[in-house]
């Protein structure tokens, strides 16, 4: 305990069905004159779009509307955002939608204020520390529970030119305003509504584990952990279903909150199939999580050990192995039961790819903090064991 350790939680959230009435006052506590909307092509023509226009426009607000964003945001995504923002001299950042809209829209700030190309910030480059001015205030309000970017400090972004992802990380990236409100996200479709509850899901088990001393972030991993095990699965079978849409917005707003700590090989292995196969992130994260936490079991299970008793499996007289034994297998079940595919194999993934999927996961940061130290035989055989599924 020789180390000092800095903990901190800087975001303002507003939850609750209506939440994004209080769009106004957040803008101006924030002293946001005109905003840019960040969001993408699908997610413009929705009445959870809608919602938050009419919100906008009762209240007589200028803005400006940008839908520009991939499904894997590109850094050409974020450049065009730029040209906007500033063409229509805006001074704020609205970002709504899944984590590639917040992603963009907390990228953007950081060009706005600081210039350059945003490879220039790629955290594995050192960029962090070129991040110097203050950011322009952004409001993240997610109509997904899976990336919990609107709380994160953290944007994900594909290169245009050399396909692969990068992160561009810093404390003032974190959006100054959080709107959790359920009623945005239930026209999500189930498949993505269990994707994106799956990523929520991963994102707190790898923090959890990962081996960063974090004891605030570990508590609501946990928390989080037992929000996607109680209710991800009503949020699939019952879009309509408010408490099961608001409990996993705060799932994956804790996930987001948790890996302050760092991510592990589940991640850097979805990081890689969503840049060379365009796999979406959460479906990617589904499918590689049970390699990994059994790839992580002997060095983990006294944190795996945690998760039963959510699932309803009373583990009482259980060792911590078979304890997190029976994690594994309460994942794997909650997987099957809300749909997601058994293999890389089944969503159409070639052997001939993994060269330029290992590649890249050895390369992305997220496997040097996985709780077991991960080499690259070792994420060839995670992405192998992903591929066949056997035992799905």
């Amino acid at each position: 305990m020789s180390q000092i350790s800095t903990f901190s939680f800087p975001t303002t959230i507003l939850y609750g069905v209506g939440a994004v009435k209080e769009l106004k006052a957040a803008m101006e506590e924030l002293e946001i004159r005109k905003p840019i909307v960040i969001t993408d092509p699908p997610l413009s023509k929705t009445e959870s779009f809608k919602i938050l226009t009419d919100v906008l426009e009762s209240h007589g607000k200028d803005y400006t509307i940008f839908t520009e964003v991939h499904p894997n945001p590109l850094d050409e995504d974020v450049v065009k955002a730029l040209e906007v923002y500033k063409k229509e001299s805006c001074d704020g950042i609205i970002g709504i939608g899944g984590g590639s809209p917040l992603d963009t829209a907390k990228a953007l700030a950081v060009l706005a204020a600081n210039g350059g190309r945003l490879a220039d910030y790629d955290v594995q480059q050192g960029g962090g520390a070129r991040i110097t001015e203050t950011l322009p205030p952004i409001i993240g309000i997610p109509t997904t529970a899976g990336t919990g970017s609107e709380v994160g400090k953290c944007a994900v972004i594909t290169s245009s030119t050399e396909h692969r992802k990068f992160m561009v990380c810093h404390p003032r990236m974190v959006p100054s305003r959080a709107i959790l409100d359920p009623q945005l996200t239930v026209t999500l479709p189930a498949h993505l509504t269990a994707y994106t509850g799956m990523d929520a899901l991963t994102h707190n088990i790898e923090s959890l584990t990962a081996p960063v001393f974090h004891p605030l972030c570990d508590a609501i991993a946990v928390k989080g952990i037992e929000f996607v095990a109680r209710y991800l699965r009503r949020a699939v079978e019952n879009p309509a279903d408010l408490e099961a849409r608001g409990h996993m917005l705060l799932a994956a707003s804790m996930g987001a909150i948790a890996f302050q700590k760092d991510l592990g090989a589940a991640h850097s292995l979805s990081h890689a199939l969503s840049a060379v196969a365009g796999v979406q992130h959460g479906l990617a994260n589904a499918i590689c999580l049970i390699p990994v936490m059994r790839f992580n079991l002997d060095v983990a299970k006294d944190r795996y050990a945690l998760i039963p008793p959510f699932f309803g499996v009373n583990s009482f007289n259980m060792s911590d192995q078979e304890a997190a034994e029976a994690a594994i297998e309460e994942i794997k079940k909650l997987s099957q039961a809300i749909g997601i595919p058994g293999s890389l194999r089944e969503i159409g993934i070639k052997e001939e790819q993994f060269d330029e999927i290992l590649d890249k996961a050895y390369r992305d940061p997220c496997h040097l903090t996985n709780a077991k130290p991960c080499s690259a035989a070792d994420l060839h055989e995670l992405l192998k064991e992903a591929w066949r599924g056997e035992d799905r």
